[in-house]
């Protein structure tokens, strides 16, 4: 039976098919993407609009860059740690996998540019710079994790940056807003890049045991002022005579950001726990990908608290479908 996968070719190169791209940008994963960018929109309190979806195709595109140059700047440790992925198994060239990161790069900055002008850029260059070092220079060193924690960071920032225009935020004010959702979901980052380098061997048997510590900081520290806002909310409306402490809005956005962290423990904290009583090679693997994918209720969760919970309820119909393509194209 014919092979009817579409293909790229460049003259008598072998040929390069879509399916081994989608493999080498781990294609998929990209739905964690554009609910960073939400969660700093509704920080600003505008969670949707056209620079703001333009600012997530940019984000996707330097998320994809990443993971291609991920894999050609460690070409020589995959032929021995992960020999089937793309690069390390022949199906796409080295060369090609450093092209696909470069043009990825410049789609993301051209997108940011043309979506949201000096703000889009203000956010994608130095998300771009970040990409760049982590996988060229930064990923083995102590600084690896905080630098895959500020690229997160930075595309939070980004979507505050672009929604805040919209509402005419002044700079420094949309980075404000959007300080705690980009702390809480560098916080996530941090701890998952450092359980991924215990891929292949295994983790010392503290290590999943701290960083279930730190998700569960992160889970609470993202539900809880929508819970006790909510709470404040219904106290007074039994009390006519008080002011309204919060509007009745505050009953959903509670309800759901309580719900994302729910279900952000429930995955990528489950997984811990495993790693925690196994620490090995696969169950750290397994904790890595339910992090990767664990991070969009954690988004859901952010956007319902900063007032969107809406959109933050669709992030939530999203994960699931993530999940099952993760298996089919994995997200590590």
């Amino acid at each position: 039976m014919k092979d009817r996968r579409a293909v790229l070719r460049s003259g008598s190169r072998p040929a390069v098919s879509l399916h081994d791209l989608a493999q080498l940008v781990r294609a998929p994963a990209a739905l964690s993407v554009p609910g960073d960018v939400l969660a700093g929109a509704a920080a600003t309190g505008q969670p949707l609009g056209a620079r703001t979806f333009g600012v997530m195709g940019s984000s996707i595109c330097l998320y994809w860059a990443g993971m291609a140059l991920n894999d050609y700047a460690d070409a020589t440790i995959d032929a021995v740690e992960r020999p089937e992925r793309p690069v390390p198994s022949g199906r796409v060239p080295r060369r090609t996998a450093l092209a696909v990161a470069g043009a990825l790069t410049a789609g993301g900055l051209g997108l940011a540019a043309v979506s949201a002008g000096r703000r889009g850029l203000l956010g994608a260059l130095p998300l771009a710079g970040a990409v760049w070092a982590y996988d060229l220079k930064l990923k083995a060193t102590p600084a690896g994790p905080a630098a895959m924690a500020s690229a997160r960071v930075l595309d939070v920032l980004s979507g505050a940056l672009t929604a805040g225009r919209g509402r005419n935020l002044g700079v420094g004010t949309a980075l404000r807003r959007g300080a705690v959702p980009a702390a809480l979901v560098g916080a996530h980052t941090y701890t998952l890049t450092a359980l991924s380098r215990h891929e292949i061997s295994g983790a010392p048997a503290t290590l999943p045991v701290r960083t279930l510590a730190a998700s569960t900081t992160t889970a609470l520290a993202t539900a809880l002022p929508a819970v006790r806002t909510a709470l404040a909310s219904a106290r007074a409306g039994r009390h006519p005579e008080r002011p309204a402490v919060a509007p009745r809005a505050a009953v959903p956005r509670a309800a759901v950001a309580a719900a994302g962290a729910l279900a952000y423990l429930g995955t990528y904290g489950t997984a811990q726990v495993r790693a925690a009583r196994e620490p090995s090679g696969e169950n750290v693997r397994r904790a890595v990908g339910a992090g990767i994918l664990g991070l969009m209720p954690l988004q859901a969760a952010l956007t319902a608290r900063g007032g969107a919970p809406a959109t933050a309820a669709v992030l939530g119909v999203v994960h699931p479908l993530a999940r099952r393509l993760a298996r089919r194209i994995s997200p590590t």
